[in-house]
C-alpha cells in the first residue's frame, strides 16, 4: 500500500522527473516508509512506499528487474502472492526479494497482459519495458486502488491521487460540467473515467491501458460480474446460498491477513465488520486489535453505536479500543481530511473515517474493514423497490432507482448551477439509463446492484477507505469486494438478498458465526452528527468556502440558491439524508484547498 506516481512521453523528449520526484512526494502520507525516482527512456517512475510485505531495501520502489528488462511502481497489496511466487519458481524464475512487486513483474514477464486474471487482491500499477519502451498501466477489479491520469499530446501522467498530478503541473483544472452534473445527482459519484476537473481522468476498474512505443493507447476491460443466475447454481435451497457466502467471506477474510506486520479490524457493531471480526478469530486471530469510533450528539442526533461493537468485542476477547471524538477535535479535522481526499466527496463519514485512521495507525499498519457489504448484498432501502412490477423493464427500473437515489432530478441541478453550467440534456439519467440497458442483468435489482458495485461503491465507499485510511499510512483491506464473492453475490437470486430488510443471505449466513442481537438490530454507520446537522463553526465554515472570492470568481452556484440554503441550512435533505449545504460547501472547500482557482470554464 502506497503511492505511485510516473510520466510516459509521447515525443522524443525525456520525462520531468523533478515533476514525478514532487507527484510522489506529495504522497508521502500514503507511503512514509520510503521514497525512490527512476527513470529511463521515455519513462520516469516515482513512489512512496508503506512497508507491509518485505520490509527490507529488496521491495523498495521502483522496482527493476534488470535481467527482464521490466520496471514496476504501484499500489496494493496480492494476496496469492505466494502461490505466484511458487507457480513462477516452477517456471524457472529466480527472485531477489520476498516481495509480491517482484511477484507482479516475473508475473507479467510469463503470461503477457493477462496475468491480472491471475491476480487476487487490490492493485493499481505502471509497469514499464526498457527494450521497447511500452507501458502498461492497471486496476482491480472493484477500483479498490485508485489510479488518476492527465495528459496532452506530448505526455502522460498518472499517479494514486488526483493532488499529486496537480503537484506535477501543467493540469486542465476547469470543471468538467458533466462531471459536476453527477456530483449533484449521484451524491458526489463521479462515474470513471471522468472527475471534477476537465483534465484528469481515473482508469475504470478492471481496466488496463496499454500505452504503445508508437504512443497509442488501448484500453482493454478484463473483467466485468454477470448479475444473472447461474445454471449450475439452479438447484441451490436458501441453506445452500448462505453456506456458500459464508464460505467465500471466509476465504477473503484469510487472504487479507497475509503481511509481515500485524492486521487489526475496523469494527462497527454492524453486521459486516462485526462477522469479519468472528471470521478472523475462527481463523485463530488471538488478541485481534479492533477499533470503534464515536462522538458527540448534536442535535438529538445520536453519536455512537459503542453498545453493539462492545457485544462484538467481548463475544470474540478482542484486544477493543473505543476511540471518542469531542466537537472540538472534528472541526481542525475537517481540513485534513478534506485535503486526504482526491476527490470531493460529500459523505459525512469521510471525516469519521480520518480520524478513526488516525488513532489505528497508532496500533496497527493493516485493518480489515467491512465497506461493500451493503452494495454487494443489497443492504440498502433503495433495492427492495426495484423488484416491484413496474421495476421489470429498463425504463421503470431507472424511474425507480431514480426516485430512491438521487440527490435532485435536472430540474434541481439547474434550479442550482448558474445558467451558463447546464444545458437541456440530462446526462446523470441517461448514464443510468445505459448502464440497465446493457446485457448481463435481466431484473430491476440486479440492474441495480450492478450500478452500485461497479459504480457507486468505488467513488464513495471503496475511494472513502482508500483515501481515509491512507492518509495516515494505514493499509485498509475490504474482503468484501474479494472478486470471487462478488462474482458469486451476482449470481445469487434477488430476493434472498434484499429478503429480512436487506442483505438477508447474508444475515442469516452470519448467525453462524456472530451474536443474534448485531445482526437483528436497526441498520447504522458511522454517525457524524456534527455535518448533518450544519451549526456554529461548522455553518461558518461552509458560509466563508461559498463566500470566498474563488468561489465567487469561478461561479458554479446561482447567488440566490446559495442564499436560500444559507437561510435554512439544516431545512433541505437529499433522499438520502444528506445536507445539501454542506454537499455545495464541500466540493467549494476542496476545490480552494486544493488550489484550484479561477473561472470554472
Amino acid at each position: 500500500m502506497c503511492g505511485a506516481a510516473g510520466e510516459v512521453r509521447l515525443d522524443s523528449q525525456v520525462p520531468d522527473v523533478a515533476a514525478v520526484a514532487a507527484m510522489a512526494e506529495t504522497m508521502e502520507r500514503r507511503g512514509p516508509d520510503a521514497a525512490g525516482v527512476w527513470s529511463a527512456g521515455r519513462v520516469a517512475l516515482g513512489h512512496r512506499r508503506l512497508k507491509i510485505i518485505d520490509l527490507s531495501e529488496a521491495g523498495a520502489q521502483p522496482m527493476v528487474d534488470a535481467d527482464l528488462g521490466l520496471t514496476i511502481c504501484w499500489n496494493g497489496c496480492i494476496y496469492n502472492y505466494e502461490a505466484l511466487r511458487d507457480e513462477l519458481v516452477g517456471h524457472g524464475y529466480r527472485f531477489f526479494s520476498h516481495s509480491d512487486t517482484e511477484v507482479l513483474l516475473k508475473a507479467y514477464h510469463h503470461w503477457g497482459d493477462r496475468f491480472v486474471e491471475r491476480l487476487y487482491g487490490m492493485f493499481a500499477f505502471a509497469i514499464a519495458e526498457r527494450d521497447s519502451g511500452r507501458v502498461l498501466l492497471g486496476r482491480d477489479r472493484l477500483g479498490i486502488k485508485p489510479l488518476y491520469i492527465t495528459e496532452d499530446s506530448h505526455r502522460i501522467r498518472f499517479a494514486s491521487s488526483l493532488p499529486a498530478l496537480l503537484a506535477g503541473g501543467g493540469v486542465d483544472t476547469r470543471i468538467d460540467p458533466i462531471a459536476l452534473h453527477h456530483y449533484l445527482t449521484f451524491h458526489s459519484v463521479v462515474p470513471a473515467p471522468r472527475t471534477i476537473l476537465s483534465g484528469v481522468r481515473k482508469l475504470s476498474p478492471g481496466t488496463l491501458m496499454a500505452i504503445e512505443p508508437n504512443g497509442t493507447r488501448r484500453e482493454i476491460t478484463y473483467w466485468e460480474p454477470d448479475f444473472t443466475r447461474s445454471e449450475e447454481r439452479s438447484h441451490w435451497s436458501e441453506r445452500d446460498w448462505q453456506d456458500a457466502v459464508l464460505d467465500s467471506l471466509r476465504s477473503a477474510v484469510k487472504r487479507r491477513l497475509v503481511a509481515d506486520v500485524p492486521v487489526g479490524c475496523l469494527l462497527s457493531g454492524g453486521v459486516d465488520s462485526s462477522l469479519i471480526v468472528g471470521l478472523l478469530a475462527e481463523a485463530g486471530q488471538t488478541g485481534l486489535s479492533t477499533f470503534s469510533i464515536g462522538f458527540e450528539s448534536v442535535g438529538g442526533v445520536k453519536g455512537d453505536e459503542f453498545a453493539y461493537s462492545d457485544i462484538v468485542a467481548k463475544r470474540f476477547d478482542t484486544d477493543h479500543h473505543q476511540i471518542r471524538i469531542d466537537t472540538a477535535r472534528m472541526l481542525p479535522a475537517l481540513e485534513g481530511a478534506i485535503g486526504a481526499m482526491s476527490e470531493p466527496m460529500v459523505s459525512h463519514d469521510c471525516v469519521a473515517f480520518y480520524l478513526l485512521s488516525q488513532e489505528v495507525a497508532k496500533h496497527v499498519k493493516v485493518v480489515q474493514s467491512g465497506q461493500g457489504a451493503d452494495e454487494v448484498f443489497a443492504g440498502y432501502h433503495w433495492y427492495p423497490p426495484m423488484s416491484e412490477p413496474d421495476a421489470a423493464s429498463v425504463e421503470g427500473s431507472v424511474g425507480r432507482y431514480r426516485g430512491a437515489f438521487f440527490d435532485r432530478d435536472h430540474d434541481g441541478v439547474a434550479a442550482l448551477l448558474s445558467p451558463d453550467r447546464v444545458n437541456g440534456v440530462d446526462p446523470s439519467l441517461a448514464f443510468v439509463a445505459d448502464h440497465f440497458a446493457r446485457p448481463g442483468a435481466q431484473t430491476g435489482v440486479d440492474r441495480a446492484l450492478r450500478l452500485d458495485t461497479m459504480v457507486m461503491l468505488v467513488d464513495d465507499p471503496v475511494k472513502r477507505v482508500d483515501n481515509m485510511t491512507m492518509a495516515w499510512g494505514l493499509e485498509g483491506r475490504v474482503p468484501f469486494l474479494d472478486h470471487e464473492l462478488v462474482e458469486l453475490a451476482a449470481t445469487c437470486p434477488p430476493d434472498l438478498k434484499t429478503a429480512h430488510g436487506g442483505k438477508g443471505v447474508l444475515k442469516e449466513a452470519a448467525r453462524q458465526v456472530i451474536p443474534s442481537e448485531v445482526i437483528d438490530r436497526p441498520k447504522g454507520y458511522f454517525p457524524v452528527p456534527a455535518l448533518t446537522h450544519l451549526e456554529g463553526p461548522y455553518l461558518d465554515m461552509v458560509r466563508d468556502a461559498l463566500y470566498a472570492p474563488q468561489a465567487k470568481e469561478r461561479g458554479l452556484f446561482r447567488p440566490d440558491a446559495v442564499e436560500r440554503l444559507l437561510a435554512d441550512p439544516n431545512g433541505r435533505l437529499t433522499p438520502l439524508r444528506g445536507n445539501e449545504l454542506w454537499q455545495i460547501g464541500l466540493l467549494e472547500l476542496w476545490l480552494q484547498q486544493h488550489g484550484i482557482t479561477g473561472p470554472a470554464a
